[in-house]
C-alpha cells in the first residue's frame, strides 16, 4: 500500500472500497452498447447523432435527464445505476417503448406490443414496472388496437418516476464520489 493511503483512517479506506464496487457497475460495458455497435451501417444512418455529455453536464440539473436519454452511453450508465438499485426494468421499459414508437406500422406491431405488455406491464410480469391500476388498465385497453402511442401514458409515468426519483440519486452519488475523490487526492498530495 502506498504511504499516502496508509495514513488514512480505515473507515475512509472501507468507503473507498464501497465506491469501487459501485463504480464497477458503471465501468462494466452494458449489453446495450454492444447491441448498438453491432447495428448495420444503413440503420446507423437513420439513428439520431449521439454526443457524449461533458462531466459538467453530468452534474447539472434542468433538462439533463432528457439529454442523458438521448445518449447511448448516458443510457448505459443510468442502466448500470438502476441495476445497482434493482430497478433496471424502468429504463428497459422506456427504451422498449421508444423502439416501439419508432417501429414501422405493420403486421408485427401487435406482436411487439404484446411482448412489451407481457414483459413489463402485465401484473407479475418478469420485469414489471411500477404503474397505478388506472394506467395499467388504459394500456390493456389500448392493446385491443395497438398503435404507436398505446404505451404513451405508462412510458410517461415511468419517465417521471426515473426523473424525479432515480436520477437525482444518481446525480447525488456521482457528486459525493467526485467530492470524496478530491478529498482523498488532496490528502495523498499532502503526505
Amino acid at each position: 500500500m502506498c504511504r499516502g493511503l496508509a495514513a488514512l483512517p480505515s473507515t475512509c479506506i472501507e468507503r473507498a472500497k464501497e465506491m469501487k464496487v459501485h463504480l464497477g457497475h458503471f465501468l462494466h460495458k452494458s449489453k446495450v452498447i454492444g447491441e448498438c455497435d453491432s447495428v448495420s451501417p444503413a440503420k446507423q444512418e437513420k439513428l439520431p447523432k449521439i454526443t457524449k455529455p461533458s462531466t459538467e453536464d453530468a452534474l447539472k440539473g434542468g433538462q439533463l435527464f432528457e439529454k442523458l436519454l438521448t445518449n447511448k452511453r448516458g443510457v448505459a450508465a443510468f442502466r448500470a445505476f438502476l441495476r445497482s438499485e434493482f430497478s433496471e426494468e424502468n429504463i428497459d421499459f422506456w427504451v422498449a417503448c421508444e423502439e416501439y414508437k419508432n417501429a414501422k406500422a405493420g403486421s408485427k406491431l401487435p406482436l411487439k406490443a404484446q411482448k412489451i405488455y407481457d414483459e413489463f406491464v402485465k401484473v407479475q410480469a418478469p420485469k414489471e414496472v411500477n404503474l397505478d391500476s388506472l394506467t395499467r388498465e388504459i394500456v390493456t385497453r389500448n392493446l385491443s388496437e395497438p398503435n404507436s402511442s398505446c404505451f404513451e401514458m405508462a412510458q410517461e409515468r415511468t419517465y417521471c418516476l426515473m426523473e424525479k426519483d432515480s436520477f437525482p440519486r444518481q446525480k447525488s452519488f456521482l457528486t459525493k464520489l467526485l467530492e470524496e475523490k478530491k478529498v482523498i487526492c488532496s490528502q495523498t498530495e499532502k503526505n
